[in-house]
This record gives C-alpha cells, structure tokens and sequence, in this order.
C-alpha cells in the first residue's frame, strides 16, 4: 500500500528546533486529524512536509510511495503527489484563478491541456461546490474574503488530484456555510488512492470530515493518538 512516511523528523527554524523526533505513516484512503495548541509544531510539521526552505530538516526522513523526498524543494513534492493547502495564500495580481490552475495542472501532469475543457471542468467543480462562476475570472485571492481563499484551496485540491493533502487549518475563521463548503470539497477528494492530513485547532470540521485517527501534538511530538473520540475529549477537556 502507498504511504507517506515520516521517520524521527526534526525540523529547525532560525536557531530553533520546533519539530522534536516525529513518526507518524499515513496510508492512502486515511484520513489523519491532528490537533494541539498553538506553538506545538503543527504549522511547522505540514510546512517541512511541502519543502519551504524556510524549515530546515536537520534529521529524519520523509518517504512518499518508498522514494526518500527528504530536502527536496516543493516544486519536486508537488511532482511526487503532496499537496499543502496554507493557512495565508498569497495573492497574485493579474493572474485570474482559471489561468492559474490550468498552468499548475499543466505543469504537473507534463502536458497541455485544452483551454475550454479545463474551464468547463472547473466550472462543473464550482458548481458541485456551491461558487460562484464569476469566481473563476477573478485574479488570484486580490481581495478575496477568508471564506473564499479558502475556496479556491478546495477547488486547488480538487482540481490538481494530489495523493497526499495536507491541509493546514482550513476551518480556520470560517463561517457555518463556508465550512460546509470545505467538508464537502474534502470528502469529495477522499477516497481509496488519496490520504489527509488535516491539522485544525477545533472538532468542529470533524464532525463532517470523520478521521480514522487523531493526534494529539506538543512541543514538535505527537504524544497521543486514537480515534475520533479523541477530538471529542479535548473539546470537552481541552490538552491538559
């Protein structure tokens, strides 16, 4: 079975090591909720996993379908199937949602694809997703709300089909309705050949999106895992 493996990771930013001798496998066709106060590492963890040169791997090994991707850039990550939905996208002016996608899903499937059908598929995705068409024509977050940013990391993931989604606080300030949107765009991604991770401060999405494991993180650990009756004792009880 295909898998993403993390191995002993310890990640380092600046002069700081955050992540502290990580292990955790997830196998395609999971779901993985991981959960922790703030400055546990979480943020960091899905970071190091995505190649931002920013997190520094100083030991461990990260293995996706049993290739070593330890230390390679995002661009490579990307190319092996994992995918980061951020906490902050940037916005980038003149550049239209539709042209965006299509030249990220062109560059990762190694071939041109035909302007009319991706926008028709992208259309048909929006409307599975309750959006606006209008939306495909809008340059890319300028002056998108925190619900639509959102969004359009769904429809990124829906659109690029990676094996591994790591989704980092998708839940984060979202409205009923909007968060509705998300869990429908993320069960609609899972199935027997993808797998997720999904770091979230609350059991809220969780009760949409049923995990089949949740870990508890601090100080750059996992120090328990279960399952989802795990999210709900810490709703009721908190980390302590």
């Amino acid at each position: 079975m295909n898998n993403l493996e993390i191995k002993n990771l310890h990640v380092l930013v600046g002069d700081k090591e955050i992540i502290r001798g990580l292990d955790l496998t997830i196998k395609t066709g999971e779901v993985h909720a991981i959960m922790g106060p703030n400055g546990s590492g979480k943020s960091t963890l899905a970071n190091a996993l995505a190649g931002h040169p920013k997190y520094e791997i100083t030991a461990g090994k990260i293995i996706v379908d049993g290739k070593n991707l330890t230390g390679l850039g995002p661009d490579k990550i990307a190319r092996a199937g994992v995918f980061l939905s951020m906490q902050h996208p940037p916005e980038i002016d003149g550049v239209t949602v539709n042209n965006f996608l299509r030249t990220a899903s062109e560059t990762l499937a190694g071939e041109k694809h035909n302007p009319i059908k991706f926008y028709n598929s992208l259309l048909k995705k929006m409307v599975e997703l309750k959006i606006d068409k209008n939306f495909s024509k809008r340059y890319l977050n300028v002056g998108f709300s925190g619900g639509e940013k959102k969004a359009m990391e769904i429809i990124q993931l829906l659109t690029l089909r990676p094996s591994y989604a790591i989704l980092d606080e998708i839940d984060s300030g979202l409205d009923v309705d909007a968060l509705k949107m998300v869990a429908r765009g993320i069960n609609r991604f899972c199935g027997p050949k993808t797998a997720v991770l999904l770091i979230t401060h609350y059991n809220r999405i969780l009760k949409l999106i049923r995990p089949d494991y949740v870990h508890i993180m601090k100080a750059g650990q996992i120090v328990k895992s279960g399952g989802p009756e795990l999210a709900i004792e810490v709703e009721k009880r908190g980390y302590k």
